[in-house]
């Protein structure tokens, strides 16, 4: 590409320049450790420096089955991004306990490495969004790779653990007294199932379906059902957002799905129909605001990212191709009740990383 020879020219500070140019080293070294933690992750080294021992490279590569020089390039990347500590004069390595709960404890709600699995499986399919970004086309959830699917589940399902039970159904008007007494409960865009049967084992007297359009996911719900003890009330069905089965449920759930669909309008309306009069439907969605400028700060940054290279490309895949995006806000989600029917929407609860929102008919 060339320019013309009448464009004006714009002055360069160079200090600003290279800060940027520093900055942006950064951002490859962070690139970088998304695999890096994703190793970490798979090889076992965060667990065996959980309890918090000092190790050199050899001890950690004995302890974890690895190869020596993996280990010690490992441990130095690591030290340099801050995520173990290095102690030149032992030249030992050490995960900070903090460090510890969010990379190694499955537990926690601060655990992480789903969600650095699933942002490498993201990046992994980025070749195929850029075909798609240059047809205007989409790409649908199916298609992506395994630790896309594997890796959301892991990270929502920390979410889910941490606050589905003790404080996002409790924020809701007389739902977990219903759950308690026996109610019918739809998970729809269910997923690998984790929030159906976190919901399952908490209330046994309930009754729970959970769908999802991709078979895959469905199978390792129905799996995970079993080994958890709750396929006596937990059934897993194959079907779109507007065509689950059943009426007249007391709960409808969307965990993180509604900006994925490709007519989340459309699927509104079916929930319209298939809600209770006296029904809820919760719709949990990744925290935003509802301008850009509410957004422009690390986790919206994350989750734009997300946007187009993962949800967006989902919508645009299907039929409508709405693309609310990641980064919707509670504005355009209303938006989408309201035009379906529904007549009362709020904002039941929240956390860093998503909305809670409580429509009813």
């Amino acid at each position: 590409m060339t320019l013309q020879a009448d464009a004006p020219q714009r002055a360069i500070d160079p200090d600003k320049l290279m800060s940027f140019v520093f900055r942006a080293v950064d951002e490859v070294g962070a690139t970088l450790n998304t695999a890096l933690v994703v190793m970490g992750d798979k090889l076992g080294y965060y667990r065996t420096l959980a309890d918090g021992s000092a190790l050199t490279p050899a001890e950690l590569a004995e302890r974890t089955g690895t190869g020596e020089p993996y280990a010690r390039e490992w441990l130095s990347a690591q030290a340099a991004g801050g995520y173990v500590t290095y102690d030149p004069q032992t030249r030992r390595y050490t995960l900070p306990a903090e460090h510890a709960v969010a990379l190694a404890d499955p537990t926690s709600p601060a655990y992480l490495p789903g969600f650095f699995q699933l942002a490498a499986g993201t990046v992994r399919d980025a070749p195929e969004i850029l075909t798609a970004a240059t047809d205007g086309d989409g790409l649908g959830w199916h298609a992506h790779n395994g630790d896309v699917h594997h890796g959301c589940e892991r990270f929502f399902r920390t979410m889910y653990n941490g606050h589905l039970l003790n404080d996002w159904l409790p924020a809701l008007d007389g739902v977990v007294e219903k759950l308690q007494a026996g109610a019918r409960v739809a998970d729809v865009g269910c997923g690998h199932g984790a929030s159906t049967i976190l919901m399952a084992q908490a209330f046994p007297s309930s009754t729970f379906v959970g769908s999802d359009y991709h078979a895959a996911s469905i199978a390792v719900a129905r799996a995970r059902a079993e080994e958890a003890g709750v396929s006596d009330r937990v059934t897993f069905e194959v079907a779109p957002a507007t065509a689950f089965s059943g009426t007249g449920y007391d709960l409808v759930a969307m965990f993180d799905s509604l900006h994925d669909m490709g007519d989340p309008v459309g699927a509104a309306r079916y929930v319209r129909q298939a809600i209770a009069e006296d029904g809820t439907w919760m719709v949990v969605e990744p925290m935003a605001g509802d301008r850009v400028e509410d957004n422009l700060n690390p986790v919206g940054r994350t989750y734009y990212g997300f946007s187009t290279l993962l949800c967006t490309p989902a919508s645009l895949s299907q039929d409508v191709g709405l693309a609310l995006g990641t980064q919707a806000g509670p504005a355009r989600i209303r938006d989408v009740a309201t035009t379906a029917g529904f007549s009362t929407f709020g904002t039941a609860a929240f956390t860093p990383f998503n909305n809670v929102f409580e429509i009813r008919p």
